[in-house]
């Protein structure tokens, strides 16, 4: 258990439910991981998951006895769902089964859990769980979908053995991973707004996370970006009071309140939905985009028979999306943001880019350190305009996004 997650969940009140699947039996761990992490666990079963788990079992982790049926008298004397529902600061469902998705998803309320999860106000979390088929059905990726679009954190799944024998896409994350996802989650949840107005009236778009250029159905050219920051400062921009539009590539982060997402793999596709939300008044590209993309991609996966000790990647150039955005004219835009992610002469690299590009403004970081860049949740970085620079020492992202939101408003007004 990470210091991070401890900190970011103590005290916390988490309402567990636990859908009807094999991997309940994870869940169990889940209640202990939690607790070692100081939150406060109470527990809310489905039938389904009860064939596989015994509510006795939940109660002797949590120290509070499992919820099991809408149709409880003592418990629903005093509407007890809805207390429970009003009691959590956060809604964890895990494991969330294809059903349970597709419930929750079209606001079913048909039982305790889907009831508990549509009648509270706090943050929901889903970690599917299901054969790797009914992962990748339309109708599923559908839901997940339409969930993540209500601000629905998506933990998982993991891609290995299923209970049924066969391998694939469809298992419980761990879970540490699922404490990990909900400590980033809480950490990154917003305080009163910092900067309530300083943006009021304009419409930002934002880029954030990492590209995956595919070179077969099993493998990717990608990066390390976590998607944290972009992720940070879409949240700082709306609570400023901004229409936000956030292009975000293949992370699983919760979509920040009042901002518009849309999801794309690669570089291509984060350039056409960037296209698309033109024209704007603010573009901030923080997303770490793939320089090179495979030349074809080999609809079978490439075997090791026959290619010798070396295979060679016939590699081209991705578009530049920043320097296009900061070139178009008809785009309205009246401040371009860049972000340079640096090993190395920093200072150096980021104002040659700040001028190659025609950037209004850039910002730089070292990574490859601990504490600092990709995957962190503190970042250190120095800001430059032409003619000027300002230092933001180590610091929480969503603490530096919002110190960023307040520079951008100055340039603005400069």
């Amino acid at each position: 258990m990470t210091a991070s997650a401890t900190a970011a969940l103590a005290g916390q009140r988490i309402l567990l439910c636990v859908g009807g699947g094999i991997a309940a039996y994870k869940s169990l761990e889940l209640v202990r991981r939690l607790r070692d992490a100081g939150a406060e666990v109470q527990v809310a079963m489905t039938a389904g998951a009860q064939q596989f788990v015994t509510p006795l079992s939940f109660q002797a982790l949590s120290g509070h006895p499992a919820r099991t049926s809408l149709w409880d008298t003592a418990a629903e004397q005093a509407m007890g769902h809805l207390e429970l529902a009003r009691w959590a600061d956060r809604v964890v469902v895990a494991p969330a089964t294809a059903d349970l998705l597709a419930r929750l998803a079209h606001g079913m309320a048909d039982d305790l859990v889907t009831t508990l999860c549509l009648a509270t106000e706090a943050p929901l979390a889903v970690a599917p769980a299901m054969n790797h088929r009914m992962w990748k059905h339309p109708a599923t990726v559908a839901n997940v979908e339409l969930l993540r679009s209500r601000g629905v954190q998506v933990v998982g799944p993991d891609d290995g053995p299923l209970a049924e024998g066969e391998s694939g896409p469809g298992r419980l994350a761990e879970p540490d991973a699922i404490v990990a996802a909900l400590a980033g989650s809480a950490a990154a949840a917003p305080a009163a707004p910092a900067t309530p107005g300083l943006l009021r009236g304009l419409k930002v778009v934002v880029t954030a996370g990492p590209t995956y250029e595919d070179l077969d159905p099993v493998r990717y050219l990608g990066n390390r970006s976590s998607g944290k920051m972009g992720f940070a400062v879409a949240a700082s921009a709306a609570r400023a009071g901004a229409e936000v539009v956030l292009v975000a590539g293949p992370v699983q982060l919760p979509t920040p309140a009042c901002v518009q997402r849309v999801d794309v793999r690669s570089a291509a596709q984060m350039r056409e939905a960037v296209s698309a939300a033109l024209p704007a008044d603010i573009y901030i590209g923080a997303a770490a985009v793939a320089d090179y993309t495979p030349r074809a991609f080999s609809p079978s996966k490439i075997k090791k028979t026959g290619t010798g000790e070396v295979l060679a990647l016939d590699l081209v150039r991705t578009p530049d999306i920043l320097a296009e955005v900061a070139a178009r004219e008809d785009a309205g835009l009246k401040l371009v943001v860049g972000f340079a992610a640096e090993t190395d002469n920093v200072a150096d690299y980021a104002r040659q880019k700040l001028a190659s590009k025609r950037l209004d403004l850039i910002v730089a970081n070292r990574v490859g350190v601990p504490g600092a860049g990709f995957e962190s949740d503190t970042n250190a970085m120095t800001a430059f305009w032409p003619g000027g620079e300002r230092d933001f020492p180590s610091a929480p992202k969503l603490e530096l996004a919002d110190g960023l939101v307040a520079l951008v408003a100055e340039r603005l007004r400069a």
